[in-house]
């Protein structure tokens, strides 16, 4: 198996729907809350939606920044801030950045509603609607953003009836969109990315070839954390990953096998489960055993 290559088909049929009733929605929009995931920027965010959504206010919230690299985010929202986007750290299931967001909302509109205000039209509501993928987090983040005093306020013209409006406060609407994919990666390290991080569903990756890349990644980008985190000796890590008679990929899970042994993955005659280490790694990367780690950087 080459373990540098993967294949990930994951567009669910319903997805062209749900685009285009976004496309239609955004009609009543005045504002776009785009939720990404802090620790990739890129591979979280639809690339189908930015040209739909170019000529609307734009938020960007980088969501789990508890998890990410602090340092990189930063990089990341002065990045955006260059670009004349608003980008805004999260940890929405802690509410930490959600008041900011709010506060932003209104100072993204704050020259429009003067104008408004000067043609004599008072107390217009500031519709938002919220975008992201699966797994980036949105529903606690629009849990965190509407509270439990916020109220439904019904169906508006031109949306199906479906959609529900969430009123936050007297000046700010709220519509929330299921969470939208699209039919094709631009490259093999977005799919990786989103399979590390359990966008792409565990059901329908090869979990070996997804922890043998994401092992790869963090030994060439947090080296020490790997060795601190299974035991392993640094001296002799960095000498299998020197050796330059065998392929890199032989090198790469020779540690993986390692990594098994530390972890006790063996099956009779002393073989180890693949499956088993797959699964350490994995659920380390996810549940912050290595620390906090960004995969994606300015």
């Amino acid at each position: 198996m080459n373990q540098e290559k993967t294949n990930i088909n994951w567009y669910p049929g319903h997805m062209a729907k749900t685009k285009r009733q976004i496309i239609e929605d955004l009609k009543l929009i005045d504002v776009v809350i785009e939720i990404l995931d802090a620790r990739i920027p890129i591979s979280s965010q639809n690339p189908d939606m930015q040209e739909i959504i170019k000529n609307k206010k734009r938020i960007i919230v980088l969501n789990k920044s508890d998890l990410a690299d602090e340092i990189k985010t930063k990089a990341w929202i002065e990045y955006y801030k260059k670009n004349g986007i608003i980008a805004i750290k999260v940890d929405a299931n802690q509410g930490k950045g959600i008041q900011e967001v709010a506060q932003n909302i209104e100072k993204v509109m704050q020259n429009e509603l003067e104008q408004i205000a000067k043609k004599g039209r008072i107390g217009k509501k500031i519709r938002v609607m919220v975008l992201g993928i699966p797994n980036v987090g949105k529903s606690s983040f629009i849990n965190r953003l509407a509270k439990k005093n916020s109220t439904v306020v019904g169906n508006k013209p031109g949306v199906t009836k479906q959609k529900q409006w969430i009123r936050l406060d007297d000046k700010i609407e709220l519509l929330d969109t299921p969470g939208v994919l699209w039919p094709k990666f631009q490259n093999e390290e977005i799919a990786l990315n989103l399979a590390y991080t359990g966008t792409i569903k565990d059901d329908i990756i090869d979990k070996v070839e997804i922890s043998y890349n994401l092992l790869k990644y963090l030994l060439e980008n947090y080296f020490e954390k790997v060795i601190q985190r299974y035991g392993l000796n640094f001296e002799e890590i960095e000498e299998i990953l020197n050796n330059d008679n065998n392929p890199k990929n032989e090198n790469i899970m020779e540690i993986f096998y390692l990594i098994g042994k530390k972890r006790g993955a063996i099956v009779s005659g002393g073989k180890i489960d693949e499956k088993k280490v797959a699964n350490i790694i994995l659920e380390d990367f996810r549940e912050i055993k290595f620390g906090r780690i960004t995969l994606e950087t300015v």
